[in-house]
Protein backbone atom coordinates (compact mmCIF):
# COMPACT_ATOMS: atom_id res chain seq x y z
CA UNK A 1 0.00 0.00 0.00
CA UNK A 2 1.30 3.26 -0.90
CA UNK A 3 2.09 6.00 1.69
CA UNK A 4 -0.74 8.08 -0.21
CA UNK A 5 -3.02 5.96 1.48
CA UNK A 6 -3.05 8.28 4.57
CA UNK A 7 -3.81 11.26 2.65
CA UNK A 8 -7.14 9.92 2.64
CA UNK A 9 -7.93 10.21 6.54
CA UNK A 10 -5.88 13.08 7.04
CA UNK A 11 -9.11 15.51 6.66
CA UNK A 12 -6.61 19.09 6.70
CA UNK A 13 -2.68 19.65 6.51
CA UNK A 14 -0.81 18.92 10.12
CA UNK A 15 2.79 19.18 10.83
CA UNK A 16 2.79 16.36 13.16
CA UNK A 17 0.11 13.13 12.53
CA UNK A 18 -1.92 12.35 15.69
CA UNK A 19 -1.32 9.49 17.22
CA UNK A 20 -4.43 6.88 17.19
CA UNK A 21 -5.80 8.53 14.01
CA UNK A 22 -6.54 6.37 11.00
CA UNK A 23 -3.78 5.72 8.44
CA UNK A 24 -6.15 4.30 6.26
CA UNK A 25 -5.69 1.37 6.33
CA UNK A 26 -8.08 -0.85 8.20
CA UNK A 27 -7.39 -2.09 11.58
CA UNK A 28 -3.99 0.18 11.42
CA UNK A 29 -3.30 3.39 13.89
CA UNK A 30 -1.04 6.32 13.49
CA UNK A 31 2.01 4.78 15.52
CA UNK A 32 2.80 7.53 18.50
CA UNK A 33 6.50 7.16 18.20
CA UNK A 34 7.65 5.57 14.85
CA UNK A 35 11.38 6.74 15.04
CA UNK A 36 12.03 5.57 18.92
CA UNK A 37 9.98 1.79 18.20
CA UNK A 38 12.09 1.16 14.42
CA UNK A 39 15.35 2.23 16.37
CA UNK A 40 14.39 -0.67 19.03
CA UNK A 41 13.52 -3.32 16.77
CA UNK A 42 16.41 -3.21 14.45
CA UNK A 43 18.74 -2.25 17.10
CA UNK A 44 17.70 -5.74 18.78
CA UNK A 45 16.94 -7.39 16.18
CA UNK A 46 20.72 -6.97 15.01
CA UNK A 47 22.07 -7.69 18.76
CA UNK A 48 19.99 -11.27 18.07
CA UNK A 49 21.10 -11.40 14.52
CA UNK A 50 24.72 -11.46 15.81
CA UNK A 51 24.06 -14.87 17.77
CA UNK A 52 23.61 -16.62 14.29
CA UNK A 53 26.87 -17.65 12.82
CA UNK A 54 27.95 -15.48 9.59
CA UNK A 55 27.73 -17.77 7.20
CA UNK A 56 23.73 -18.01 8.10
CA UNK A 57 22.48 -17.26 4.30
CA UNK A 58 19.35 -16.05 6.78
CA UNK A 59 21.60 -14.20 8.56
CA UNK A 60 23.54 -12.57 5.78
CA UNK A 61 19.88 -10.98 4.04
CA UNK A 62 17.95 -10.11 7.35
CA UNK A 63 21.19 -8.59 8.65
CA UNK A 64 21.75 -6.18 5.46
CA UNK A 65 18.08 -5.20 4.83
CA UNK A 66 18.00 -4.06 8.73
CA UNK A 67 20.87 -2.25 8.65
CA UNK A 68 20.10 -0.85 6.01
CA UNK A 69 16.61 0.71 7.53
CA UNK A 70 18.11 1.50 10.07
CA UNK A 71 20.51 4.05 8.77
CA UNK A 72 17.70 5.62 6.95
CA UNK A 73 16.04 6.01 10.34
CA UNK A 74 18.86 7.58 12.26
CA UNK A 75 19.19 9.58 9.38
CA UNK A 76 15.94 11.54 10.37
CA UNK A 77 15.78 13.71 13.74
CA UNK A 78 12.62 15.16 14.72
CA UNK A 79 12.54 18.71 15.75
CA UNK A 80 13.82 19.76 19.00
CA UNK A 81 16.26 16.36 18.85
CA UNK A 82 19.25 17.75 20.26
CA UNK A 83 17.65 19.76 23.38
CA UNK A 84 15.54 16.70 24.50
CA UNK A 85 18.64 14.17 23.90
CA UNK A 86 20.48 16.83 26.55
CA UNK A 87 17.84 16.66 29.28
CA UNK A 88 17.96 12.66 28.48
CA UNK A 89 21.50 12.21 28.97
CA UNK A 90 21.56 14.35 31.92
CA UNK A 91 18.12 11.68 33.70
CA UNK A 92 20.07 9.06 32.88
CA UNK A 93 23.35 10.09 34.86
CA UNK A 94 20.98 11.07 37.46
CA UNK A 95 19.63 7.72 37.46
CA UNK A 96 22.30 5.10 36.89
CA UNK A 97 21.54 2.45 38.89
CA UNK A 98 18.05 2.39 36.64
CA UNK A 99 20.02 2.66 32.94
CA UNK A 100 23.14 0.79 34.10
CA UNK A 101 25.84 1.41 31.92
CA UNK A 102 23.46 2.84 29.00
CA UNK A 103 24.54 6.30 28.51
CA UNK A 104 23.00 7.28 24.82
CA UNK A 105 19.18 8.24 25.24
CA UNK A 106 18.57 7.25 21.54
CA UNK A 107 18.40 3.81 22.77
CA UNK A 108 16.01 4.52 25.80
CA UNK A 109 12.71 3.13 24.23
CA UNK A 110 10.55 2.97 27.00
CA UNK A 111 8.57 5.54 29.36
CA UNK A 112 6.42 4.93 32.08
CA UNK A 113 4.90 6.63 34.77
CA UNK A 114 3.61 5.31 38.22
CA UNK A 115 2.16 7.04 40.92
CA UNK A 116 1.94 4.47 43.62
CA UNK A 117 4.11 1.42 43.77
CA UNK A 118 1.56 -2.12 44.63
CA UNK A 119 2.73 -4.78 46.82
CA UNK A 120 2.32 -7.74 44.25
CA UNK A 121 1.19 -9.90 46.68
CA UNK A 122 -1.92 -7.83 47.35
CA UNK A 123 -3.38 -7.78 43.78
CA UNK A 124 -4.82 -11.08 44.14
CA UNK A 125 -6.71 -10.46 46.75
CA UNK A 126 -8.46 -7.45 45.12
CA UNK A 127 -5.87 -4.64 47.03
CA UNK A 128 -7.23 -5.71 50.53
CA UNK A 129 -4.56 -6.73 53.58
CA UNK A 130 -4.85 -10.31 54.14
CA UNK A 131 -4.20 -11.16 58.10
CA UNK A 132 -1.16 -13.53 58.49
CA UNK A 133 -1.59 -16.99 60.25
CA UNK A 134 -0.67 -20.10 60.17
CA UNK A 135 -2.66 -23.00 58.90
CA UNK A 136 -4.16 -25.87 61.29
CA UNK A 137 -4.73 -26.44 65.02
CA UNK A 138 -2.32 -25.00 67.36
CA UNK A 139 -1.83 -23.87 70.67
CA UNK A 140 -1.30 -20.69 72.44
CA UNK A 141 2.35 -21.20 72.80
CA UNK A 142 2.74 -22.62 69.73
CA UNK A 143 1.46 -19.82 67.30
CA UNK A 144 3.99 -17.55 69.86
CA UNK A 145 6.77 -19.24 68.96
CA UNK A 146 5.90 -19.23 64.90
CA UNK A 147 4.40 -15.97 64.46
CA UNK A 148 7.42 -14.50 63.39
CA UNK A 149 6.77 -16.98 60.13
CA UNK A 150 3.76 -15.62 59.05
CA UNK A 151 5.00 -12.16 59.59
CA UNK A 152 5.17 -10.20 56.16
CA UNK A 153 8.33 -8.67 55.04
CA UNK A 154 7.74 -4.60 54.06
CA UNK A 155 8.09 -4.27 50.25
CA UNK A 156 10.36 -1.83 48.41
CA UNK A 157 10.19 -1.05 44.71
CA UNK A 158 13.49 -2.56 42.87
CA UNK A 159 15.06 0.16 41.25
CA UNK A 160 13.59 4.04 41.35
CA UNK A 161 10.77 5.48 39.46
CA UNK A 162 12.32 7.78 37.04
CA UNK A 163 9.16 9.78 34.73
CA UNK A 164 10.82 10.06 31.57
CA UNK A 165 10.16 12.36 28.70
CA UNK A 166 9.50 10.33 25.23
CA UNK A 167 11.66 11.79 21.99
CA UNK A 168 10.04 14.89 20.60
CA UNK A 169 8.00 13.61 17.15
CA UNK A 170 8.90 13.03 13.72
CA UNK A 171 6.84 15.98 11.34
CA UNK A 172 4.86 14.29 8.70
CA UNK A 173 7.25 15.75 6.12
CA UNK A 174 9.67 13.64 7.47
CA UNK A 175 7.44 10.08 7.70
CA UNK A 176 6.54 10.71 4.44
CA UNK A 177 10.18 10.96 3.40
CA UNK A 178 11.22 7.68 5.59
CA UNK A 179 8.20 6.20 3.95
CA UNK A 180 9.35 6.43 0.24
CA UNK A 181 13.24 5.65 1.32
CA UNK A 182 12.07 2.81 2.62
CA UNK A 183 9.66 2.25 -0.25
CA UNK A 184 7.75 -0.75 2.08
CA UNK A 185 3.93 1.27 2.41
CA UNK A 186 3.11 3.47 5.50
CA UNK A 187 5.60 3.40 8.52
CA UNK A 188 2.91 1.58 10.55
CA UNK A 189 3.70 -0.91 8.00
CA UNK A 190 6.87 -0.87 8.23
CA UNK A 191 6.70 -1.39 12.29
CA UNK A 192 4.50 -4.59 12.07
CA UNK A 193 7.37 -6.15 9.27
CA UNK A 194 10.03 -5.45 11.97
CA UNK A 195 8.29 -7.01 14.70
CA UNK A 196 7.71 -10.00 12.82
CA UNK A 197 11.05 -10.15 11.99
CA UNK A 198 12.27 -9.46 15.47
CA UNK A 199 10.20 -12.67 16.60
CA UNK A 200 11.28 -14.86 13.82
CA UNK A 201 15.39 -14.56 14.92
CA UNK A 202 14.08 -16.26 17.56
CA UNK A 203 12.79 -18.88 16.04
CA UNK A 204 15.53 -19.66 13.85
CA UNK A 205 17.74 -19.61 16.54
CA UNK A 206 16.15 -22.10 18.72
CA UNK A 207 15.67 -24.16 15.44
CA UNK A 208 19.07 -24.08 14.80
CA UNK A 209 17.97 -23.46 11.13
CA UNK A 210 21.85 -23.37 10.00
CA UNK A 211 22.98 -26.65 10.60
CA UNK A 212 23.14 -29.40 8.51
CA UNK A 213 20.17 -31.98 8.01
CA UNK A 214 19.75 -34.67 10.53
CA UNK A 215 18.92 -36.51 7.43
CA UNK A 216 19.80 -36.21 4.58
CA UNK A 217 17.62 -35.80 1.70
CA UNK A 218 17.68 -38.36 -1.67
CA UNK A 219 19.74 -38.15 -4.58
CA UNK A 220 17.82 -35.92 -7.09
CA UNK A 221 14.60 -34.82 -4.41
CA UNK A 222 14.95 -31.21 -5.20
CA UNK A 223 15.83 -31.40 -9.07
CA UNK A 224 12.35 -30.82 -10.01
CA UNK A 225 12.47 -27.40 -8.34
CA UNK A 226 15.53 -26.16 -10.35
CA UNK A 227 15.64 -23.84 -13.10
CA UNK A 228 15.14 -24.20 -16.36
CA UNK A 229 14.51 -27.72 -16.11
CA UNK A 230 10.82 -27.75 -17.46
CA UNK A 231 10.22 -24.76 -19.40
CA UNK A 232 10.85 -25.55 -22.67
CA UNK A 233 13.61 -23.61 -25.19
CA UNK A 234 12.43 -20.99 -27.38
CA UNK A 235 10.80 -22.33 -30.60
CA UNK A 236 13.04 -22.07 -33.33
CA UNK A 237 11.31 -19.48 -35.95
CA UNK A 238 9.73 -20.82 -38.98
CA UNK A 239 11.33 -21.25 -41.85
CA UNK A 240 11.22 -18.12 -44.75
CA UNK A 241 9.42 -19.98 -48.06
CA UNK A 242 11.01 -18.84 -51.32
Amino acid sequence: MKSTSRLFAVVKSERFLTPGNPTGLTGLLTHPAPRSQLIYLYSSTLDKLSKIPEHSVYRQSAEAITKQRLSIINGFKPPGYEDWAQRAKKKIEEHPNVFGKNRDPSSVFMSAQLTEEKDARDVQWDNKKQPAGLEGTRTPEERKQASGVATRAAFTPEADIVQWENEPPLEATQIAEIEDKIGAGLIEEVIQVAEGEHQLVDTMIESKSWEELEEKPPQGQWDYFARDQHTPGTQEPPKAKN
